[in-house]
C-alpha cells in the first residue's frame, strides 16, 4: 500500500520569533514499487518532507499512513516502521564507523536484535547488491574511495531489507563519474529489488533518466507531480524555483523555436538524436 500523507503541515519553531513553515498542506501517495524524483530548491521542504516519511519528524498537523496506519497512533512499533522506510543521508558514508565494511553494514541487523548468522547473511546480500565484492570485506571504511564509501553505507540501509528506501542527494560531493555509478547502481537495485526508491536531489539532469514520476517541492508545497516528460514541460515555472530542466530540454526548445518540427520532450540526448535525425529527413 505505501506512504500516504494526507494534508501535512510542519513548522518550525512553533510559537517563537523563529516560527517557519517547512511544509505547507502537502498531499502525496507513494505507492508500492515506483521509482520517484523529489525535486526541490533548498529550502523547499524536501529534506523535511523525506523525514516525515520515515517518523523521524512528526507532523504539525496533517496524518501520516504506512500500509494504511498511521505512523504516530499510540503504540505503533516506529523501529519497524524504519526497517521498512530506509533513509539513507546526504554524504552517508560519513556515518561509517566500524573496523571494516562487513562489520559496518552488519550494524543495521543488530540494531533489529537479528543473531550474527542472519546479520552476515544480509550484510553479504547488501554488499553484493552495491556491486562491492569479498575483497572489501575486511577492509576499513575509511580506506575506500567516496564512491565505494557510498556504496558501503547504501548497504548499510539495504541490510535491513527496507520496501521503501529514501536516498538524500546521494550524488552529492562525488565527480561526474562517480555520480554515474551511483545513479545506475540505485536504477539497478530498483530492478532487481523490486522496491520502491525516492530518489531526493536539486539536479534534473541526475534524474531525467531514471524515474518514472517527479514530485517537484517548492516554498513547501507540492507544485508539480506527474511523469518527466509532463513535469519538463514547465520549465519555465520550474526556473521560478531556482531549478533547471535537463539541458537536452532546452536545446530541443530552442530547436523548434528556430523552426525545426522536433518534440521537446527528449528526456536523454540518445533519444534527442533520434528525434533531430527524423526531423531532417528529406519528405518522401
Amino acid at each position: 500500500m505505501g506512504i500516504i500523507l494526507e494534508n501535512v503541515n510542519y513548522i518550525y519553531e512553533q510559537g517563537t520569533a523563529m516560527q517557519t513553515a517547512a511544509l505547507q498542506d502537502v498531499s502525496l501517495e507513494i505507492p508500492d514499487n515506483q521509482f520517484i524524483g523529489l525535486i526541490g530548491h533548498t529550502g523547499s521542504g524536501k529534506s523535511t518532507l523525506v523525514q516525515l516519511l520515515n517518523g523521524l519528524l512528526k507532523p504539525t498537523s496533517g496524518r501520516v499512513l504506512y500500509n494504511g496506519e498511521d505512523i504516530h497512533a499510540d503504540g505503533y512499533d516506529k523501529k519497524a516502521l524504519r526497517a521498512s522506510v530506509g533513509l539513507v543521508f546526504q554524504y552517508p558514508e560519513h556515518q561509517l564507523f566500524e573496523v571494516d565494511v562487513l562489520t559496518d553494514v552488519m550494524f543495521g541487523p543488530r540494531n533489529l536484535g537479528l543473531d550474527e548468522t542472519e546479520c552476515k547473511k544480509r550484510a553479504v546480500e547488501a554488499l553484493t547488491n552495491v556491486g562491492m565484492t569479498k575483497d572489501y570485506y575486511k577492509t576499513s571504511p575509511f580506506d575506500l574511495s567516496g564512491g565505494q564509501k557510498r556504496r558501503a553505507a547504501i548497504a548499510g540501509v539495504l541490510a535491513m531489507r527496507p520496501r521503501i528506501l529514501i536516498l538524500d542527494e546521494p550524488t552529492a560531493g562525488l565527480d561526474p563519474r562517480g555520480r554515474d555509478e551511483i545513479l545506475r547502481l540505485i536504477s539497478e537495485m530498483k530492478q532487481k529489488l523490486s522496491m520502491t526508491i525516492i530518489l531526493v536531489s536539486h539536479s534534473m539532469d541526475d534524474v531525467a533518466r531514471y524515474v518514472e514520476r517527479i514530485v517537484v517541492m517548492g516554498h513547501g508545497k507540492k507544485v508539480f507531480d506527474n511523469t518527466p516528460k509532463e513535469v519538463f514541460r514547465h520549465y519555465l515555472e520550474l526556473e521560478e524555483l531556482g531549478l533547471a530542466a535537463p539541458q537536452i530540454t532546452y536545446i530541443m526548445n530552442s530547436l523548434r523555436e528556430g523552426g525545426m518540427d522536433v518534440p521537446t520532450d527528449a528526456l536523454t540526448v540518445e533519444e534527442a538524436a533520434a528525434q533531430i535525425l527524423e526531423a531532417l529527413k528529406p519528405p518522401t
